[in-house]
């Protein structure tokens, strides 16, 4: 049986590098949004994400202000964090340092920089989510 994360555990996988899956409901009739995207978050604090503008994901994401976070462990033992959030900023241009943060993270340091220099500014929106509810299972000790 898996057991849930404590608090700190949970922060601290959330911080950690993956990848999620970002779901946000519908209202035109299809099934709800659902995309891989890279996020940054501090223990204790919001989650931050870029997106591009122009996209199903950015209409949904502001008609509901409100998503799901999908955070996991692909490989043993399997782990995983579920956070519904309220978003509480868009910025749209997305600035420049926290856009290079996010990128940084997943590319290291030096592609990071290059990464978010050669997107557009203006055609991305900044995304701060509050998380609001957390559910979470470790499965370490089913092995």
């Amino acid at each position: 049986m898996p057991r849930p994360f404590t608090e700190t555990e949970r922060q601290q996988f959330l911080a950690d590098k993956h990848i999620a899956v970002l779901s946000v409901a519908a209202t035109d009739g299809r099934p709800p949004a659902s995309v891989p995207i890279w996020y940054d978050y501090s223990p204790g604090g919001n989650i931050v994400l870029d997106t591009g503008t122009g996209t199903r994901k950015v209409r949904l994401i502001d008609q509901a202000g409100a998503v799901t976070l999908v955070v996991q462990r692909e490989e043993l033992p399997y782990q995983y964090v579920v956070v519904e959030g309220t978003v509480i900023d868009a910025t749209t241009p997305a600035p420049l340092e926290p856009r290079e943060t996010i990128a940084i993270r997943y590319l290291g340091e030096e592609a990071g920089r290059a990464f978010a220099a050669s997107m557009d500014s203006a055609s991305s929106v900044l995304y701060t989510i509050r998380p609001d509810r957390w559910f979470s299972a470790d499965f370490s000790g089913d092995l």
